[in-house]
């Protein structure tokens, strides 16, 4: 066997009831949700349990809601020793993966994911911005595009490099209608509008991760016990400094997602565990390369399902 990969899924995983078979299944699992609760001062786990989900879905509540989620299904993992080569996790994800690598604790992380969904929302007014996802289109090309359209006035940037031919764009309404446009008049196959309450990961992102500088100079960030391979800059990182940065960064900068996955497979990686609500990961980690092996672990039966597999 070659090495492991954890990765933890970001923002549109989320759904009612996530995680309650992993609660009833292990009480460190049970024990993250009513750390959650605890430090954050009100019942998250009754949103992540009970819903509704256009509350779950808003942005302030979703982001601590996932990575909640995900350490919880992490500890059914430490508990039978499955441990990871390195860890990865996208957008919101890599908060997740900082945990799983003990970078941040659980705790302090919750917290800060928190404020994190609060100054995104704050950042630009509901309906200024959006994003939307560019389907059949090389990165060369929707970045000349974006570029253009930028250029022009209207702030448009590469979001979320998931795969080939899938990119997410970023930016003002215009210029996502624009950038939209344009991709199609290029050959792209589809333009897909995303139901997203803010223009994430572009430029229009800066006054937030201002505001959020301050949320991480009041936690503790350690260095590393197992690499990250952050998003920024698609390869591993560990000195508590690097992340610190990476993750101001990382608010406004593009996620490599595609670049990332290409440079844990260049290290070794042939195995990919998805921990955390949903397959939207494993199933971009096979479009990228078909040859390595994928797991989504998000319920008892699927970490079951799992273990097997791997023994």
């Amino acid at each position: 066997m070659g090495k492991i990969a954890f990765v933890f899924p970001g923002q549109g995983s989320q759904t009612v009831g996530m995680g309650k078979s992993v609660v009833e299944a292990s009480e460190q699992a049970k024990d993250i949700f009513a750390k959650a609760d605890e430090r954050l001062g009100f019942s998250l786990s009754d949103i992540i349990f009970n819903g509704p989900q256009d509350t779950l879905t808003n942005t302030t509540y979703a982001q601590p809601a996932l990575l909640t989620t995900s350490t919880a299904i992490l500890q059914l993992l430490e508990e039978k020793g499955i441990t990871a080569d390195y860890v990865a996790g996208h957008s919101l994800g890599e908060y997740s993966a900082l945990v799983a690598a003990k970078a941040l604790s659980f705790e302090d992380a919750v917290y800060a994911v928190r404020k994190r969904g609060e100054y995104m929302e704050e950042a630009v007014p509901n309906g200024i911005g959006g994003m939307a996802a560019i389907l059949g289109l090389d990165r060369e090309k929707l970045q000349e595009i974006t570029n253009q359209v930028s250029a022009e006035g209207d702030s448009v940037q590469l979001a979320n490099l998931n795969c080939p031919g899938q990119i997410v764009i970023s930016g003002t309404a215009a210029g996502i209608e624009k950038a939209s446009a344009l991709a199609k008049e290029n050959g792209a196959k589809r333009a897909i509008p995303l139901q997203v309450s803010g223009p994430f990961h572009s430029t229009l992102m800066e006054p937030a991760a201002q505001k959020f500088q301050s949320v991480l100079d009041e936690i503790d960030i350690n260095d590393a016990n197992i690499p990250v391979v952050a998003n920024v800059l698609a390869a591993p990182i560990e000195k508590a400094a690097d992340i610190k940065v990476k993750l101001i960064e990382q608010l406004y900068s593009p996620v490599l997602w595609e670049d990332s996955v290409v440079a844990l497979i260049e290290l070794g990686v042939d195995i990919f565990i998805e921990i955390g609500p949903g397959k939207v990961l494993a199933g971009l980690i096979r479009k990228i390369d078909r040859n390595v092996k994928t797991f989504s672990v998000q319920d008892v039966e699927s970490f079951q399902a799992m273990l097997e597999e791997l023994q």
